[in-house]
């Protein structure tokens, strides 16, 4: 690593100075002090933002739930009004990474960090969440801007992050098995205003699938999403899966999530 200094703020408005001055935000560190250590990354001065207690609450706040930016993966998931209110986001965190990724990684790091096979983008995506900064709100099919990018301004700082609590939802993924990234994961959310379908690990960045979310306000079962055509044109080719493969996945996965949804 290269010299830098660390700062330790105690509240959200000393951070936004800290950052807003060129300081780097950490969160969970679990991308960005691995691209320190690889010398990827030479931030010259560190803000952690783990002392901001406000930071990494969790709460049910009418049909909303509203999860801190700090919160652990493993706080989401063993959450008892996540679970309750919504067990396809508890399980989605409970499946991210690996132990210590999910002792150490936060909601906020991940999404801000907007990393293309990331599995919190996908359920932000599609539960049509609200990102809440230190300077405004924005809505999630705003936010994400493709491979790494998102709507943030230098030094903005996600404070929290608003989910409306779905009628049914599930979550599916096919693990890489050695950087424990999904190869694909789908992640479905179906409101009174329709349903909204998420995809990670197949393109560019998360992105909605139009076609089968037209399909499963049709009709929400497993034989709609299979009818689907998924065009491969756009998505993914690499070591681990060819773009043909992903786009099978996409539906397999789909079918999945919307059999399990039902129950």
């Amino acid at each position: 690593m290269y010299p830098f200094t660390l700062e330790r703020p105690a509240s959200v408005a000393d951070a936004a100075k800290l950052a807003t001055a060129g300081g780097k935000p950490l969160a969970g560190g679990q991308t960005l002090l691995a691209s320190m250590k690889l010398r990827l990354s030479a931030p010259e001065q560190l803000v952690d933002l783990g002392g901001i207690a406000e930071l990494a609450g969790i709460t049910k706040d009418g049909d909303t739930l509203v999860i801190g930016a700090m919160a652990r993966h493993l706080a989401v998931a063993n959450d008892a009004a996540v679970k309750a209110a919504y067990p396809a986001l508890a399980d989605l965190a409970s499946r991210i990474g690996d132990r210590q990724v999910r002792a150490m990684g936060t909601l906020g790091g991940s999404v801000a960090n907007n990393d293309p096979a990331a599995c919190y983008p996908s359920a932000v995506l599609a539960s049509g969440a609200t990102i809440v900064t230190d300077k405004r709100e924005i809505a999630a099919d705003d936010f994400f801007q493709g491979l790494f990018t998102t709507a943030l301004e230098e030094g903005e700082l996600i404070t929290a992050i608003r989910f409306p609590i779905p009628k049914r939802a599930h979550y599916e993924k096919l693990r890489q098995k050695a950087s424990h990234f999904p190869l694909v994961g789908v992640f479905i959310a179906q409101y009174d205003a329709g349903v909204r379908v998420a995809i990670t690990g197949a393109g560019n960045g998360v992105f909605r699938h139009t076609g089968l979310e037209d399909a499963l306000n049709q009709s929400f079962t497993p034989e709609a999403a299979a009818a689907v055509k998924i065009d491969a044109s756009d998505l993914n080719s690499d070591l681990h899966a060819s773009a043909p493969y992903r786009a099978n996945l996409i539906s397999v996965l789909t079918q999945r999530a919307v059999r399990a949804a039902l129950g």
